[in-house]
């Protein structure tokens, strides 16, 4: 135990192999096994680069035939969907252009006008009120309901020119 060391010598550069039984293999393999300089890393690197390279040329086939499905349903959305006018149809540049007027129109329509002065009068009679009376908001009651008979006119007018 321990007379001879675990690792091979430098000066022994030759594999010697016995078998205890005949060989069923040729001289010619057993020569080519024992002067190959390949270990076991070169093997290792070797089927690793092997595989890669199969690994990129798949990635390569792959993305080729996700372009070609790209490219065939970008063409039938066209086929489906006219840029241009064809036969009284309306294409989708237009339609874009008629919806963003319209929104261009409502736009317009969103603006206020300003409020009557007698509604805007009682308003501040409120706002003055409850600032005055912070603690008691229900002192307040007449300038509220002074405001509240403003709203009123002011939406039967509205009501009124509507309707009529």
């Amino acid at each position: 135990m321990g007379s001879s060391s675990s690792k091979p010598e430098a000066n022994q550069s030759s594999h010697v192999w016995k078998a205890s039984s005949p060989v069923g293999i040729s001289h010619d393999v057993l020569e080519s096994l024992q002067s190959s300089t390949e270990t076991d890393t070169t093997r290792a690197q070797t089927l690793e680069l092997a595989v890669q390279a199969r690994v990129a040329s798949e990635l390569r086939k792959l993305e080729a035939q996700e372009s070609a499905a790209l490219k065939a349903a970008q063409a039938k959305t066209e086929e489906l969907v006219p840029v241009k006018d064809d036969d009284g149809n309306k294409g989708r540049e237009t339609v874009s252009k008629e919806v963003e007027a319209l929104r261009a129109r409502l736009d317009k329509r969103k603006q206020l006008k300003p409020l009557p002065d007698a509604v805007e009068q009682a308003r501040g009679e409120v706002v003055r009120c409850l600032r005055e009376n912070d603690r008691r908001p229900l002192d307040c009651w007449k300038e509220v309901e002074a405001f509240r008979d403003e709203v009123r006119r002011l939406e039967k007018s509205w009501v009124d020119k509507v309707v009529s």
